[in-house]
């Protein structure tokens, strides 16, 4: 096997001497570089670029212009182009909560009106990637997109799944033997018995034509047929997806911008009654959060009167509106807290008395002496009736209750407690304020509670509840305000509240709390509008009450809502003369000063109209100085004059009925303006109140100002106190920001002056007004900010756009505007922290630019009849409906634009040339700007709109700005450059469609400049990430993702070619850096998150040409496959230098394939073992390359095969890559605890090389010279010095790898791939056998056991638990498994112990599967983990499917090439291990017919060459002749015939057939465990079938020895009945194995074999003396057998004698092998047994007196239960110290379980025994 080499080693470094040399010059020698240059193999000496450094990329644009596809259409069409409908501007309607959108009544309404409307009502404009799902960022790898590829998998039937368990099983099968077969006590059963049976068994069903001498070409053809069909299409929806955090290049789509609510409670007012029903009663509800002290919501009025009380008031009430009648509000929380009550107060109609007289009869009443006292009610009831009569239009204060509402969400949380009882009993009465549950409770939803301040409030998900309030507390008539309110609320929470000491009013409230449905139908919002779904207007609807944050909540307005609600707070009139006692205040919103200009906008309470032109506050009775605890809420109208105001007119009502005293008399007058200075005025006002009607004019006026000949109460001074609050979406209430829009409404309006509080600003002075405004925004409060964003972003860019003519002088405003911009981005960046997505953009920014930016347009007041863009926008209303643009637009559109053209509008266009000059000299003015010199004088065009006629186009002017700004300003920029690449994007997309360009030629579209600017940014951004990634990490990493995001969306508008260039700018600046920088890991990674984000694109495959061929270089240079070019003379024509191309990262793939080619490079650099530091990159860069595919896979463009070649053909260079990777890769052959230190490693597997530092083979490459070959043992050892084992990959990134290698397979053109074998040299062949040899071990089926198994060890899936399951799976679980695994390891890798040692990995697969732990399954249900087992079949079949195409490939290559014969070794390697590994019998079908073609073809292969892999094959065919699934038995008896077939027709006999066959048998008999003999028996018999069958051979010997070594092999099964019963006894087995043996003498290949079970069954037992014993025993036979046969093969002795201690015997085995070896002058094994000896000598010495030897115990046996063994002795050895008692348990334990442990005695001392004196049942 001299061919096969080593991992260590690189393909080949014959150049590197050169490179090098010639590099160090050019670098002053870096040694990073150094590191990284030499990836594959050599740089061919013309044109090379290093792997480290990007490559020029191809011109996409031309190259598709001068390489027209040949097809059509077709599926390669799509590959070779963009769709045309790539990109689209949708203008979507946005959703409306309300059937009828919320806007105002009146039709004229100012500019800054009429720009809010719009802003809330226009249609979102959206730019769609139709593509864009299709990208990685959407990987379909989620789970429920691989479940649903994963429907409609076929179920592989795998062995290891059906195999029974326990003992039930075994027991049933020896009934069944006893009963077959009659057992003498020979160890051989009667013969003819045996052969009766054998006889009368029934053959498995035959495979047709399998005799037929059939061309080999023809079995090829349809076996390849047969594999191909019905394969599963898509690799990776088998393999789940590498487990990333969100993967980087997901971007969500930014939440459409909506109303806020916060978390919605739904409370439904039952009932109220109260003792006595003697009058109407009002109640209001509304929340208050105590610890803010403030107000939380509006009030909510209902009433629960009965029909006859409100008949009372008929005629002071209109009738009700429906809207007034809702008895259930839903309230909204933002900031839910232990602070929030839910406050209920109490009114009653106004009447003679205070309030402690009025509630006294609803205190002493009771309703069950309603008859008792009849008459005193009676005397209420007319009194009642009177006061209604008469007062009906006033109320008065009467009761108040609070709930504390998280009593109620909490105990509502919990199952346990059916009535909560609420802390606030009023004193010792029962029932007094307790909230019952009602019984009634719907859902079982609990409430995670957890003691945290505001987080335990959740009110999303509690269980609904029924409170029933029973106490009232008389409202105190000097205790209205809220600051008395918040005082009792405060000790309402106290143990000893005070309020428990008060008489409460009794009476029943019942209430229903619970969670807000999602969609409620029937509900009106505060303003009353119908929310959607409202099928019926005369249904009692539900209210929806707005919320007052206790806290700013930042979210921009969406809708138009322009409320004020007016508070009347308290009065003094102590000092007023004359008689003024029950006061009233009367409130009305006004429009002008006469009597009959009050507005109905107040709205109404409850059962009453829904708007009215006055409200009128409660009286309190005989108080002077009253409070009040009114709200007022008025619809404010959308446009204000300065004649609106608020007037307040006090009245005195006389209760009694007195002769001509009239009902109410006015006793004093006050009032608010709406307006000061333009602005709306609201807060706290503390006013003087006139004693008369004031004079005219009044309104204009603050009622402070002294007007003459006016009389005021209390001179002039504040005494009435009131609060008025707006919440309103038009009304900005922030000075800064008014300011701000008012200048711009100004401009657009051209009204001069401009008057902005107290000043009048004059056109010549509105220049700077405008920008110091603009600066001043900074000042702004956010609060506000944030929710006039929208409209503020859109005027800021309207002025980049449009700069307005002042003074018929164009103003630039861009500067101003990009920094204004710039601050606000920031500040929301800094202020909003819990509105970030992963990359760190502002989501509320995010929806500003996904919906609502759009280009302003061209004039500003064009007649744009729909919802116009910013000042109307060019596409009018039709266009937004319909993606068909109507042919009448084009002619408003080609007016608008033909002077938006900057070529056609006649502005010069000199200036540019002079900043451009200006900017190139680094004398960065940065005042500067491309508009700078245009100051034209205003012509008549300007005078009418006050602009001139020039349009800059937004893209192009923020590129400049960005480019110029400096300092502050850039840094803000970069702060949060996504922002702005984000706009800059969606204007470009917005510019091309607007003017048709979305189809025209890339290269066209944009001019040169803007081109110029965006290089100049990108290259100084790629510099800012490069020089402050070590300083502003966090920074750094959102500005890397920015750029990267804003490349690839160019990539989808601009000129391709150009973004490529784009992006070898950043990787030249990256790698120049990369060179100086100790440790480049860092900045590799945020390389690999640009690089991974690039790649997202929807059209990745499309970028890099796939259909293109590779053009050869220049000349026919050495090809980069370094190997090639020395070992095989084909590579001289071009054909072949194109395969080259293809497979390797020249410069020509890199060029053309330019994305895929960064890619692969960056996998190539990062993986070689001589990167120094970026080993942590491994699992990144992987899982990019598995992203990438895995999305290609399950992309519906690429489904087509010939199409997915084409995807495929990207890829080829990542087998070359992987193949370097070897002895990195994870070693799934191997256990982990063995990783990297081999128990024993054979001294033939290589030569030492611990003596010298460097290694072997890298001072070789060094030295230019090819390095010894080193041949490869059966599992993946590294040289055990060869100092690299750190950089192993993990399971997973290997396993990763392997996946992509399989699918690269499995997907590329077969006929590209043969081409290239063709040109690997044996070497490289052998190294890719090696690859595939793993991923047969990597994808192995685990089985259904195995998940099983696993998912009772979830517990916590942390990422230890991930380590542990993988354990589980790779079997390194307990110390007798790591034996049996330690011995597996010696004995295959002694020499060719394989025919022995690999059962032995059967074996201990086997009992993998078997054991499991029986707890109960904890996560997945029964489905989920047949789910499970079904996808790993599934991909374990595909894999090995695959694997099986590639090794037909490669034999192929060999019988087309008629050379390279030595890899075929390999071959038959990697088909052994596959048949080895539990595998499907799917795929054991294709595997040996794969394996019948390869013997056909090659048959000296197997009997000649490679004697070990036929041992290794008659031992695999007669595991799976002895399967339980029928298909598997009759293609692996097919095979073992053809087998003996072609051994006879070889030679006339098959004797090394029959001896392997035989030993196989016995070997698998002796050590499988759930071996049944059953199966084997029918395919002995099929075998024998295909025999008598056989026309051909029928004259020869060849059927009776057939039938010879079938009845052998019978015999063997016969025996192994004996010996399954002794399966639990080790002593016994062995004895009876021992006895087998000696009764095979006859016979000495069986003899041989039960030797060899004995070795095994020893040493998996440690008893290595022993073990060795047998071999040593064999050994001798087969040299008295082969002197017999003259043909001098032996077999050797394993290296087992090592562990026994028995040094000394080792010397005297090997005396006898020496001479063999010498005789056969076989080098290599006699240096191994030299090192052997060595070895052994060596450890003599080393443990000189350390040595133990075993411990030897006499052990009798009496009792007739024990059958044949009573009365007999026998020597136990024990491992060395064990002490007599252990092995007495032991024995004790053993006996006991079998006979039953009552049964079992034994016998302490060591006297003679005497059998008389023994129980006779007992043993």
């Amino acid at each position: 096997m001299a061919e096969r080499r080593a991992f260590a080693q690189k393909i080949s470094r014959t150049v590197a001497a050169e490179v090098r040399k010639q590099i160090s010059g050019q670098y002053s020698g870096s040694p990073q570089l150094l590191k990284n240059l030499n990836i594959v193999g050599n740089i061919s000496h013309h044109t090379t670029v290093p792997l480290t450094e990007a490559v020029d990329p191809v011109d996409l644009e031309d190259y598709l212009l001068t390489h027209p596809l040949a097809v059509d259409s077709g599926p390669l069409r799509d590959l070779v182009e963009f769709p045309p409908d790539d990109i689209e501007v949708v203008y979507s309607p946005r959703d409306c909560r309300t059937l009828v959108s919320a806007v105002p009544e009146e039709s004229e309404m100012d500019p800054h009106v009429r720009d809010c409307i719009r802003s809330y009502t226009e249609d979102w404009a959206i730019v769609i990637r139709k593509y864009h799902k299709l990208g990685t960022g959407f990987n379909p790898n989620t789970l429920d997109k691989q479940k649903e590829r994963q429907k409609g998998l076929p179920k592989q039937v795998f062995e290891s799944d059906d195999a029974p368990d326990g003992n039930n099983y075994q027991d049933e099968q020896d009934d069944l033997k006893r009963r077959s077969m009659s057992i003498d006590d020979t160890p051989r059963g009667s013969w003819a018995c045996s052969i009766f049976d054998l006889k009368n068994s029934l053959p498995d069903a035959l495979l047709p034509n399998l005799l037929d001498r059939t061309p080999n070409e023809e079995i090829d053809r349809q076996n390849d047929e047969q594999r191909k069909s019905n394969r599963h299409k898509e690799l990776f929806a088998l393999h789940p997806s590498p487990d990333e955090e969100e993967p980087i290049e997901r971007l969500s789509v930014p939440d459409v911008p909506k109303e806020h609510f916060g978390q919605r409670l739904l409370v439904k007012c039952l009932s109220l009654k109260f003792e006595i029903e003697i009058e109407p009663i009002f109640a209001s509800l509304a929340l208050y959060d105590v610890k803010e002290k403030k107000k939380i919501s509006e009030n909510f009025y209902f009433d629960l009167n009965s029909e006859q009380m409100k008949g009372l008031l008929r005629p002071h009430v209109p009738p009700a509106a429906i809207t007034t009648l809702a008895r259930s509000a839903i309230f909204s929380i933002t900031y839910p807290s232990q602070d929030v009550f839910l406050v209920i107060k109490l009114e009653k109609v106004l009447q003679q008395g205070d309030i402690g007289e009025c509630a006294e009869p609803y205190m002493i009443f009771k309703e069950a002496d309603a008859t008792k006292n009849k008459e005193k009610l009676e005397k209420l009831k007319s009194q009642a009736d009177q006061f209604c009569q008469r007062l009906g239009k006033y109320r008065m204060p009467f009761a108040w209750t609070a709930i504390h509402l998280m009593n109620i969400v909490s105990s509502a949380g919990s199952l346990e407690r059916d009535s909560t009882e609420v802390e606030i009993s009023t004193g010792e009465r029962k029932g007094s304020w307790s909230e019952r549950r009602n019984s009634s409770i719907v859902g079982r939803r609990s409430l995670e509670r957890t003691t945290s301040g505001d987080d335990a409030c959740n009110l999303t998900s509690f269980r609904p509840a029924t409170l029933t309030v029973t106490n009232f507390f008389k409202q105190e008539g000097d205790r209205l305000s809220d600051e008395d309110l918040y005082k009792f609320l405060a000790d309402m929470r106290r143990p000893s509240s005070v309020l428990r000491r008060l008489r409460p009013i009794t009476a029943q409230l019942k209430i229903d709390i619970s969670p807000a449905p999602e969609n409620p139908h029937y509900c009106l919002t505060p303003e009353l509008l119908q929310v959607k779904l409202y099928p019926d207007s005369r249904v009692r609807p539900t209210r929806e009450i707005l919320e007052f944050p206790a806290r700013d909540v930042y979210v921009p307005n969406t809708t138009y809502r322009n409320l004020l609600y007016i508070y009347p707070q308290s009065l003094n009139f102590a000092n007023r003369q004359g008689s003024a006692r029950n006061i009233t205040v009367k409130v009305q919103f006004m429009y002008g000063e006469d009597p009959s200009n009050a507005m109905p906008v107040i709205f109404g309470k409850s059962s009453c109209s829904e708007f009215s032109k006055e409200a009128y506050t409660a009286v309190v009775y005989h108080n002077r100085s009253p409070d009040f605890h009114e709200e007022i809420k008025v619809k404010l109208p959308a446009t204000l004059t300065d004649h609106h105001h608020l007037l307040f007119t006090f009245y005195h009502v006389s209760c009694q009925q007195k002769q001509n005293t009239p009902l109410e008399t006015p006793v004093g007058y006050t009032w608010i303006p709406m307006l000061q200075n333009g602005r709306l005025k609201t807060g706290q006002f503390c006013l003087p109140v006139s004693l008369e009607k004031p004079p005219q004019a009044y309104s204009v006026l603050s009622p402070e100002v002294p007007l003459p000949g006016m009389k005021w109460v209390d001179n002039h001074k504040g005494v009435f106190n009131v609060e008025v609050v707006a919440v309103s979406s038009i009304h900005t209430q922030d000075p800064y920001l008014d300011k701000f829009f008012a200048l711009v409404n100004a401009l657009d309006e051209h009204m001069f002056p401009v008057r902005i509080g107290d000043m009048r600003i004059m056109e010549n002075n509105l220049e700077n007004e405008l920008k110091s405004s603009i600066s001043a925004l900074n000042s702004s409060q956010l609060e506000p900010v944030v929710r006039f964003l929208h409209l503020l972003l859109d005027k800021l860019i309207l002025l980049v756009v449009r700069p307005p003519v002042i003074a018929g002088q164009i103003v630039n405003l861009g500067q101003a505007s990009f920094e204004a911009m710039a601050s606000i981005i920031n500040r929301l960046h800094k202020n909003l922290e819990g509105n970030h997505d992963q990359h760190g953009r502002n989501s509320l920014l995010a929806s500003y630019i996904y919906y609502v930016f759009r280009l302003p347009n061209t004039y500003p007041n064009s007649p744009s009849p729909g919802p116009g863009g910013l000042g109307g926008s060019v596409h009018y209303a039709t266009m937004a409906r319909s993606a068909v643009r109507p042919a009448s637009l084009n002619l408003n559109r080609s007016r608008s634009l033909s002077n938006s053209n900057p070529d056609i509008s006649g502005t010069p266009t000199s200036p540019d040339d002079e900043v451009r000059s200006i900017i190139s000299s680094k004398a960065m003015d940065r005042s500067c700007n491309r508009m700078s010199s245009h100051t034209e004088t205003s012509s008549f065009l300007q005078t009418l709109t006050g602009r001139l006629p020039t349009k800059k186009l937004f893209h192009e002017e923020l590129a400049l700005q960005w480019v110029v700004c400096s300092g502050s300003v850039r840094e803000s920029a970069l702060q949060q450059a996504w922002f702005f690449f984000e706009l800059m994007v969606k204007s470009m997309v917005h510019h091309l469609y607007f003017n048709d360009k979305l189809d025209a030629p890339r290269k066209t579209r944009f001019p040169e400049r803007f081109m110029d600017d965006i290089a100049a940014l990108v290259s100084t951004i790629a510099s800012d990430i490069v020089s402050r990634f070590q300083k502003d990490t966090e920074m750094v990493e959102r500005l890397n993702t920015s750029l990267a995001f804003f490349l690839n969306d160019l990539l989808s508008v601009m000129d391709r070619g150009f973004v490529f260039s784009l992006i070898k700018t950043c990787y030249k600046q990256v790698s120049s850096k990369l060179y100086s920088l100790p440790s480049p890991s860092v900045l590799v990674s945020l390389r690999l998150d640009f690089l991974r984000i690039i790649c997202s694109h929807e059209h990745y495959v499309t970028l890099n040409l796939p259909c293109s061929l590779l053009t050869p270089p220049a000349s026919p240079s050495p090809s980069v496959s370094s190997a090639t070019s020395q070992s095989s003379g084909f590579s001289t024509n071009v054909q072949d230098q194109k395969i080259a191309n293809m497979f390797e990262l020249s410069v020509p793939f890199r060029q053309q394939h330019y994305l895929a080619g960064l890619v692969l490079t960056e996998l190539a650099v990062i993986l070689d073992p001589d990167a120094e530091g970026l080993f942590g990159l491994h699992k990144k860069v992987i899982n990019m390359v598995h992203n990438l595919l895995s999305s290609h896979d399950s992309d519906p463009r690429y489904s087509d095969p010939q199409t997915k070649a084409r995807v495929a053909m990207l890829y080829l260079p990542l087998i070359g890559i992987i193949m370097e990777t070897v002895p990195q890769l994870y070693d799934f052959t191997e256990t982990h605890n063995q990783r990297g230190r081999p128990i024993c490693i054979a001294a033939d597997d290589y030569e030492s090389e611990s003596g010298s530092m460097i290694s072997q083979t890298v001072a070789m490459a060094i030295a230019g010279t090819s390095v010894p070959q080193l041949t490869r043992p059966g599992s993946f050892l590294l040289s055990s010095t060869s100092g690299r084992q750190h950089t192993t990959f993990s399971a997973e990134s290997s396993r990763s790898l392997l996946i992509c290698l399989l699918w690269v397979l499995k997907n590329a053109d077969e006929t590209v791939l043969q081409k290239w074998f063709t040109d690997l040299s044996v070497l490289q062949l052998n190294r890719l056998l090696d690859l595939l040899y793993l991923c047969v071990s990597c994808f192995e089926y685990k089985g259904k056991k195995v998940f099983e198994r696993m998912n009772s060890l979830t517990f916590k899936k942390s990422k230890d638990m991930r380590a542990k399951l993988e354990e589980a799976i790779l079997g390194s679980i307990g110390a007798r498994q790591e034996m049996v695994r330690r011995s597996r390891g010696q004995l295959e890798r002694s020499p060719s112990g394989s025919a022995f040692g690999s059962q032995e990995n059967l074996r201990w697969r086997k009992d993998m599967t078997h054991w499991r732990q029986n707890t109960e399954k904890l996560d997945k249900s029964r489905a989920e983990i047949e789910h499970e087992a079904l996808i790993d079949g599934n991909l374990a079949t595909e894999a090995n499917l695959i694997i099986l195409d590639t090794l037909e490939i490669v034999v192929q290559t060999v019988s087309v090439t008629e050379s390279k014969e030595s890899i075929l070794g390999g071959v038959l390697k990697v088909l052994l291990h596959s048949m080895a590994c539990n595998q499907s019998a799917v795929y054991l079908q294709h595997c040996f017919a794969t394996q019948r073609a390869l013997v056909s073809k090659f048959p000296e292969l197997l009997f000649e060459e490679e004697t070990e892999q036929c041992a290794d094959l008659c031992l695999r065919l007669l595991r799976h002749c002895s399967s339980s699934i029928s298909t598997i038995r009759s293609h692996a008896s097919a095979s073992l015939y053809l087998l003996m077939r072609q051994n006879f027709e070889i030679g006339n006999n098959f004797a090394r057939v029959k001896m392997q066959v035989t030993m196989s048998l016995s070997s698998l008999v002796g050590t499988s465990q759930n071996f049944n003999e059953e199966f084997l028996r029918r395919s002995l018999k099929t075998i024998l079938t295909y025999a008598e069958e056989d026309l051909e051979l029928r004259e020869t010997t060849f059927p009776d020895q057939v039938q010879d070594l079938v009845f052998n092999l019978h015999m063997i099964l016969s025996d192994t009945v004996k010996m399954k019963e002794h399966q639990e006894d080790p002593e016994m087995l062995i004895d009876l194995m021992y006895r087998i043996a000696k009764g095979y003498q006859t016979s000495p290949d069986l003899r041989l074999t039960w030797l060899q079970n004995m070795a095994g069954k020893h040493s998996e037992r440690s008893n290595h003396a022993e073990a060795a014993q047998c071999l040593v025993h064999s050994a001798a036979l087969v040299a008295e057998y082969l002197s017999m046969l003259e043909d001098r093969k032996y077999l050797p002795v394993g290296c087992v004698t090592f562990q026994a201690g028995m040094y000394e015997a080792v010397n005297e085995v090997y005396k006898v092998l020496i001479p063999i070896h010498e005789a056969n002058r076989d080098a290599k094994k006699l240096s191994t047994i030299h090192g052997k000896l060595q070895e052994a000598f060596s450890k003599i010495v080393h443990q000189d007196g350390k040595r133990m030897f075993g411990t030897y115990f006499r052990v009798g046996f009496y009792g007739t239960k024990f059958g044949d063994l009573d009365e007999q002795e026998f020597v136990y050895k024990e491992p060395a110290i064990t002490k007599l008692a252990e092995i007495s348990h032991r024995l004790e334990g053993f006996y006991g379980e079998r006979f039953g442990e009552d049964v079992v005695e034994v016998i302490k001392d060591s006297n003679p025994v005497d059998k008389c004196k023994l129980d006779p049942n007992k043993v």
